[in-house]
């Protein structure tokens, strides 16, 4: 294990700007409208490494599965988890797309029954920013061929390896 090598992530995080340039502040001068705070995705060099991933146990985001989750066939996935432990692997144009409202195309790996992982891809799997910052993954097939429901317990971790998604049902609350 010496040997090996860290995996490459840079910390993604936003710059506000709180101040206009004289020149903005002219055009809203002009427009007589008031200076409104932006902010951009961009990349930092991280003080601290990346998260490591226990191999035994790597399921860094871990979460209950929600009524409005089974409803949509899509899962919550909170701000500080996706950038913390998805964005940091990806490229800053991916990322900024993703920022931007865009559906970005992921593949999951459904890894449950290790032995026979299945692999979900395509249109129909893609990850997407909500109204509120947070990210949802479109997996219907997902939550269909595994019968997830209210309460179910499930793991994700990205593995930068293979540029996928990894999930795995926890525990399942049978009704």
């Amino acid at each position: 294990m010496s040997d090996q090598k860290p995996l490459l992530s840079i910390k993604k995080t936003f710059f506000y700007n709180f101040f206009p340039s004289k020149a903005e502040e002219e055009v809203c001068k002009l427009n007589n409208t008031p200076w409104v705070v932006t902010r951009e995705l961009i990349e930092i060099r991280d003080l601290y490494p990346a998260p490591k991933i226990d191999l035994k146990n790597p399921w860094q985001i871990k979460k209950k599965i929600t009524n409005d989750e089974v409803v949509v066939g899509k899962m919550v996935i909170p701000f500080y988890e996706t950038f913390e432990y998805i964005l940091r692997y990806w490229t800053l144009d991916v990322a900024k797309s993703l920022e931007n409202g865009y559906g970005v195309p992921v593949g999951v790996w459904d890894v449950t029954e290790e032995n026979v992982p299945k692999k979900y891809e395509g249109g129909s799997v893609c990850l997407r920013k909500l109204y509120n910052d947070d990210y949802s993954l479109s997996c219907i097939q997902l939550f269909n061929n595994r019968g997830l429901g209210v309460g179910d317990e499930i793991g994700l971790n990205w593995d930068p390896r293979s540029s996928s998604l990894m999930f795995k049902l926890l525990s399942q609350v049978h009704a």
